[in-house]
């Protein structure tokens, strides 16, 4: 598979990916409007907590899916995968649902309780719909996983806005209208959490065809090697939401504050900030969303290590103009948080953006153990991270609340790209570029104190601006002119740089 394919399944499936997280992005003014920053920090810990259930839920399952898809009989290990997954997503929604009070005291969300059990709903179902997903992803059909995607988010949206805005908006004008035998005026996370339920019943509905699909015919042989691929995926997956997550409940737990209602609001600074760094995490995602399934079949050809190196150098360009655009134009994005009081936090941006770099860099670079079949060392070098993780939090957001979290997420993700490309080299050597690479990624960071200086020395709002985007153009040529001979083979690029 070329580039070029890696591109337009990447385009497909990112667009989607992109396109229904951004709109969610695009709901953070509309959130941090509605909520206070405690409001927007318990929402933002439950939030927290439905990644972690979503690794257990599906356990590795879906990286073994496309992995055995390419040895094995796809229908053979379609029917076992189905089979896996349902059968262990009644048995833990049950599980979840059991223990569901403990796990809102866990989350200081002892006054609310129920929304763990619309966690627990949301978590099943959104389970199920993993491998119909994953099957589209495989089959190549990337426009119906678009379709789904993008409907499911638009669903998602409606119902968010008909609970926080038209119901109270009908009942200010009329007490008695007859949606006040439902509505719950203090309800507001409750409401997130129920309008993406609704999300996740409709999205099943549509994948029905494929949900349904299998036969019930389950290879014990084909599940054991599955699940003794899959497992190491789950310490991994888990220690992943730790990096990734956890460090709002930890803020929560441990912030240098006097109330669990200031620590709330100091978690909703945080997460509300943390959006600003999305931009980066949706090129992440969009690239594993196609990279996953082209790095397996790219693997049977001569040149993949040299394929793999150069999706690397044009992701780690991509990534460095995304940090570029966010950083420089921060004094822009930041009215995307529509309350005020969360701008404190905005120093967190760049930190922040810088680290989800790390992690993109740490995606592409794990190909080397999922082709090895080395997945404990993809296990091993997360945890690495988790472990850096809760020692810089558990020691510093006592004195430093969320820039503790940024710091250790930068941190963790740095660390677990230069472990994962040390180790890698020794067992799947690629050639990477790394000189230029580091260099790419050193050139916008001081692009970025360059501009910062600037703004230092003459605050102005035209020179902010002015300079974000005479550095942002010295950049793009500078990579235009470097990288002239690549650009020149991709279309649509090649238009800009002849």
């Amino acid at each position: 598979m070329s580039i070029k394919k890696l591109a337009s399944q990447t385009l497909w499936y990112g667009v989607s990916s992109i396109i229904a997280r951004f709109i969610n992005y695009l709901l953070t003014p509309y959130l941090t409007f509605k909520f206070s920053e405690s409001q927007y920090g318990e929402m933002s810990m439950v939030y927290a907590f439905i990644p972690f259930m979503n690794v257990v839920f599906t356990y590795g399952m879906e990286t073994a899916y496309f992995r055995f898809s390419t040895k094995e009989n796809k229908d053979d290990v379609f029917n076992t995968t189905s089979i896996s997954i349902l059968s262990s997503t009644m048995l833990l929604s049950f599980v979840l649902v059991l223990f569901y009070k403990p796990l809102a005291t866990l989350l200081q969300i002892d006054a609310h309780p129920e929304y763990l059990l619309l966690s627990a709903a949301i978590i099943g179902l959104d389970t199920l719909t993993t491998i119909p997903y994953a099957r589209l992803r495989q089959e190549g059909r990337p426009r119906k996983f678009a379709f789904t995607k993008l409907f499911g988010i638009i669903i998602n949206i409606v119902s968010l806005y008909f609970f926080l805005s038209i119901c109270p908006r009908w009942l200010a004008d009329n007490p008695n209208h007859w949606c006040g035998r439902f509505f719950i005026k203090d309800w507001a996370v409750g409401y997130v959490l129920l309008a993406n339920l609704i999300q996740s019943v409709i999205t099943l509905f549509l994948l029905y065809k494929e949900l349904l699909g299998f036969t019930w015919k389950f290879d014990t042989r084909l599940w054991k090697n599955m699940m003794y691929y899959g497992m190491p995926l789950i310490v991994a997956g888990f220690a992943g939401m730790i990096n990734e997550t956890f460090d709002r409940i930890m803020l929560g737990w441990w912030a240098p504050v006097h109330s669990v209602a200031e620590a709330k609001a100091e978690v909703g600074i945080y997460a509300a900030c943390y959006k600003l760094s999305i931009l980066i995490s949706l090129s992440v995602q969009a690239f594993r969303m196609g990279a996953e399934p082209f790095f397996f079949k790219a693997s049977t050809e001569q040149n993949a290590p040299r394929t793999y190196a150069r999706v690397m150098k044009f992701f780690v360009i991509t990534l460095c103009i995304m940090f570029l655009v966010v950083a420089m134009y921060l004094d822009i994005w930041k009215y995307f948080i529509r309350n005020p009081r969360m701008y404190v936090g905005l120093r967190v941006v760049p930190i922040l953006l810088l680290a989800n770099m790390f992690l993109g860099i740490y995606y592409n670079l794990s190909v080397w153990y999922k082709l090895a079949h080395k997945t404990m060392a993809g296990a091993w070098i997360t945890i690495i991270g988790a472990v850096l993780t809760m020692f810089i939090n558990y020691f510093f957001i006592p004195y430093y609340s969320y820039m503790a979290c940024a710091w250790a997420t930068f941190a963790c993700y740095g660390s677990m790209m230069v472990v994962s490309y040390v180790w890698g080299q020794k067992h799947y050597r690629i050639p990477y570029a790394w000189k230029k690479l580091v260099a790419y990624i050193l050139i916008s960071v001081a692009f970025y104190f360059i501009h910062r200086g600037i703004v230092l020395v003459n605050p102005g709002k035209f020179v902010n601006l002015g300079s974000a985007t005479l550095l942002l153009s010295v950049f793009l040529w500078f990579i235009g002119k470097i990288e002239r001979k690549e650009l020149l083979q991709i279309p649509v690029l090649n238009k800009l740089v002849q």
